[in-house]
This record gives structure tokens, sequence and C-alpha cells, in this order.
């Protein structure tokens, strides 16, 4: 058995990059330092179902093909479709992600990651007011004050308490002692129950709770007995611990990006940790949740100046969220083609989104079997980035990491089948 060091997991974006792969037989068999789910992943447990060469649906079957008649059919679909959709993106590395961009730039199609469906939101806030962001290392070494807010680390992220609060630092030694533990949260959570205070808020009034925070902040009062069902008197208490703070961060998720107030409320949070920063040291990472789905919001950005939900259909980049999202297009039937990769929509998208892409053509770019596949007329399975394949990822709060190959694979990574794709749309645009 070969002992393979410093792996990075390929699951969510805590990239925790102290994995060890126990390889037997050009195999991953067990890991040691893994989460259960990254675990999970590494090993295929839970009987996951993977697929080993390309499949094109004939006569409502799928028959196996080669790679070349996978390539061809996909590349077709995207060229003949007066609107494509391209969506995913998150589950890969940056490399696939530019030719993913310029295969949407060549198809005229319109190109979105999963932010749309999770921290959109938070893209929407930090242009319009900042992003007062650090890393990791600057958390552990030094945050005593951890705030999580609309998100549940044990169960999403499970090594992110472990990393950033338990972990000792080099001004934290001690790990956790030294530090004041706050999560928001409606539900009484497993996150919850190792806090050291709990701001048991009413569903959708996060707005509420952060402008009462703020408003005692500046010095007000607060006029009601409780705001948003928390106590003014536990308000009160949780500001002077922020106040306080040598070093504060905000962690938040979907809680508060996908309740009442939307990107409102992120604006909000981040003009709180604007004031907090007139007494305090503090900022604020989102809780992103695939391995790069930060990742391709960078790329996005750098290619074409905007970071997701772009449409190229008049050759130029156009960015209108609310128009050119992905569930935006299906659900007004404007689309006519999509190619799916790193994602399963299938498998979370709404109801209505689901009802046309079961009407129109699906490329799925996916190792295994999923409700997207199942709705799909092409699958090419990839190697898969941070197992079979080496990539770059972006973590949640955007460092940039580098991922290790760890065993081999006759299969392509997703970088070059999207070229191979690339490529013949660009043979059949020249031959219209």
């Amino acid at each position: 058995m070969e002992l393979v060091k410093n792996v990075v997991c390929p699951f969510c974006g805590t990239l925790c990059d102290d994995i060890i792969c126990k390889v037997e037989d050009n195999e991953i068999v067990g890991t040691m330092n893994a989460c259960r789910i990254g675990h999970s992943k590494f090993v295929h447990t839970e009987g996951a179902e993977r697929y080993t060469k390309p499949l094109v649906r004939k006569n409502g079957e799928f028959v196996e093909v080669t790679m070349d008649e996978a390539i061809d059919k996909a590349a077709h679909i995207l060229a003949d479709s007066k609107r494509p959709l391209m969506y995913g993106w998150s589950c890969t590395d940056c490399d696939a992600q530019a030719v993913g961009v310029k295969l949407a730039e060549e198809a005229k199609a319109v190109i979105d990651n999963t932010a749309s469906v999770c921290h959109g939101p938070s893209v929407l806030a930090l242009q319009d007011v900042g992003y007062p962001i650090c890393t990791f290392g600057e958390v552990k070494n030094r945050a005593d004050v951890v705030v999580y807010w609309g998100c549940n680390p044990m169960h999403a992220h499970p090594r992110h308490l472990s990393r950033n609060v338990f972990g000792r630092g080099f001004f934290r030694e001690r790990g956790r002692p030294d530090r004041t533990l706050i999560v928001v949260d409606p539900r009484k959570t497993d996150s919850s129950k190792l806090a050291d205070i709990h701001l048991q808020l009413d569903f959708d009034h996060d707005y509420e709770l952060l402008d009462a925070i703020r408003t005692v902040l500046l010095g007000n009062d607060i006029l009601y007995d409780e705001v948003a069902g928390v106590p003014k008197e536990l308000i009160y208490e949780t500001v002077e611990v922020l106040k306080k703070a040598q070093f504060g961060i905000l962690f938040f998720g979907m809680g508060i990006t996908h309740s009442r107030g939307k990107h409102r409320n992120i604006d909000t949070a981040i003009c709180l940790v604007t004031d907090l920063n007139r007494s305090a040291k503090f900022n604020l990472i989102p809780m992103r949740g695939h391995y790069n789905v930060t990742g391709f919001n960078q790329v996005c950005t750098w290619e074409v100046g905007y970071p997701y939900c772009v449409d190229f259909a008049t050759g130029s980049p156009r960015y209108n969220p609310g128009e050119s999202g992905s569930n935006d297009l299906l659900q007004n039937k404007e689309t006519d083609g999509m190619l799916v990769i790193a994602s399963d929509p299938g498998g979370n998208f709404p109801q209505k989104s689901l009802e046309r892409m079961a009407e129109i053509p699906i490329v799925a770019i996916e190792p295994h079997r999923t409700p997207t596949t199942e709705m799909s007329d092409v699958i090419i399975p990839p190697a898969i980035v941070g197992m079979q394949a080496e990539g770059t990822a972006y973590r949640m709060e955007g460092v940039p990491i580098r991922m290790r190959k760890v065993v081999e694979s006759d299969l392509l990574p997703d970088r070059e089948i999207l070229e191979r794709i690339l490529d013949k749309v660009k043979e059949i645009n020249a031959s219209k």
C-alpha cells in the first residue's frame, strides 16, 4: 500500500490540503484526515455508479460510443441551438473553466455556474459595497471572535470548525479556549450547540437583526424588547463581544443569502463589518459550497468582466442576473440546448426548470450517474480533478490551491474534453 500525502480534498470550499490517501493497485482504498463526506468522494462509497465510457442516447436507450462520436454529438447540440445554456463549473479546475468561457463565446451561449442558486447574492453585494475579506491562515492565527451566520458547518463543511475555531494559531495557542464562538441560526443545530452565544432569530428576519446590531454598535438604543425574536439584552451582550474583538471574522452561509432580503442582507452584513472596524478588526468570508465555485467567479471575471450569468448571444458579454440566470432561461423556455458540467441541476433545480430540461437536448460531462445524466442525451465521463487529474482551485476566501493527481486514469480531464468540443464547434460554425 502506498500513502500519498498532502492531497487536496475535492469536495467543499474548505479545500482541506492535508489529506493522506491510501492507494492500492491504482485505486484509492482509504483516507486519513478527511471528513466523512470527503472520504466518501475519494473511495466512491454509498454505491456510487461511475461511468467509464461515453454514452449517447439512441432510440431512448444509452449506447456506448467512441469519444469522437460523443464529442461530435455534443458540439452539434451547442452549435445547432439558438440559445444554448452552459451550466455548472463548480467541481472542476480553473483551466477547464477558462476553456468553457471560450466555448460559450464561440457558441454564443449563456454561461452560468452554481453561484446563481447559492451565493449569487453575495457576489451582487460585494459589487455594491466591497469585500472586507481575509485568509483562513489569518483566522486560525489571529481570530478571537468567530461568527457563523446562516450556516451549519458541522454538516456542510465538516472540518471548517476544526481548522478555524479549534485549531491552534500563532496568537491563539490554546485554540478553542482562546475564542468566542457566536452562531446565528433560527434552528438549534450541531454547530449552535458548540457556541458561546446562540442568536436564535426568527426565520426570514436576518436583515432586521443585522440592522439592530448596527443600531446598538453606532450608539443608539433598541426601543423594543426583542428584534427578530432575539431579546434586546442578548443583542447588547453580543455587540459588546464584537466591539472588544482583537480580530473577528464573520462566516455567512446560504441561510442569509436566500432569506428575505437576499443580497441586501449581505450589503448590510458588509456594512456591519465596516462599522465594527471602527473599534475592532473584523472581516467576513462567505461559506462557499462546491470546492471551486469561487474559482469560476474569479476566472469568468478575469476573462469577460462578469462573475456568472454571462450571455454571449450578441457576440459580446452581457450580465443581467434575473434574466440571464439558468433558472430564468429554463423556466421562460428560452434555452433550447444545454451543457451541464461538474454539477447536478437535475437533483436540485425547481420542478418548472426540470420540465424544460426534459424537453431539450442535454450534454452532461459527469463522472457519476445522477438525476441530470438520466435526462441527458450525451454523457461524457471525465477524469476527476484532485484524484485522477491535477488542476487549480480557489478556496472559499479566494486563495488558489494546486490539486494533485493521486491515481492514473484512461479518461480525459474536463479541460481536454472542452477543448475538443470547442474545436468541433468552430469547425461547424465555419461550415455554416
